[in-house]
């Protein structure tokens, strides 16, 4: 059956934003006396949210941090990012093209684990907001990826604000890791990978693809019939 609504993931599949965020990550942990890795981002933190990255890295430090210093701590990161982002654009190539393209022949939303104002300002900046019937960021589930939940909201998003009456099989998964993934499938949706983080081996999905420029719409419509 041909998918009839698209759920993006956001970090790594359409923006190449993962170096700034680790750079934020970075650069607010050093305030603390904490040094994060680039390899330790990649290998261990990558699949959280920002509150939950800052909670386990605290706990793999022995720092005894509470909800109001993670709290600070989400908040810090947050400036960080917007002075890292001005002024440059963070869309994977062919991203844009891909997003208009798919908008104008379903429904497209995103689920993410960045925070929804990070998101919305980079699709503002590239004139892309409007293509999305969903954003679901962060802030707007109890739990992130690997947990389905993410995913569960976009597809009542989309069925609230579109009229839809989509079940989460009716929708493709587009996502960049193995959190991403997982998350996707334990919601029932179809999945697609990009191997924009991690290698198409380490990816698995009904669909592996190398970049999101190489997303089609017609290709995706003829492996799901």
């Amino acid at each position: 059956m041909p998918p009839r609504a698209i759920i993006f993931d956001f970090d790594g599949v359409l923006a190449d934003s993962e170096p700034l965020h680790f750079r934020a990550f970075h650069d607010v942990l050093a305030t603390e006396g904490v040094l994060l890795t680039e390899a330790a981002y990649y290998d261990r933190y990558l699949g959280y949210d920002d509150a939950g990255a800052f909670r386990v890295i605290g706990t793999h430090h022995e720092r005894r941090w509470d909800s109001r210093h993670v709290a600070d701590l989400v908040a810090r990161k947050a400036v960080r990012m917007e002075a890292l982002e001005r002024d440059v654009s963070v869309m994977f190539p062919g991203a844009a093209d891909v997003v208009r393209r798919a908008a104008a022949v379903m429904p497209i939303a995103i689920a993410s684990g960045a925070l929804g104002d990070e998101i919305r300002r980079v699709l503002d900046r590239a004139g892309l907001t409007n293509c999305f019937s969903a954003i679901v960021g962060a802030e707007d589930t109890p739990k992130s990826k690997p947990a389905p939940d993410p995913y569960l909201r976009a597809v009542a998003l989309l069925n609230s604000n579109r009229g839809q009456r989509l079940e989460p099989h009716h929708c493709v998964a587009v996502e960049d890791s193995v959190w991403g993934l997982e998350s996707a499938r334990a919601a029932g949706l179809r999945t697609v990978g990009v191997a924009h983080t991690y290698p198409a081996h380490a990816l698995v999905a009904d669909w592996v693809i190398a970049s999101i420029a190489d997303f089609d719409i017609a290709q995706l419509k003829d492996r799901a019939n």
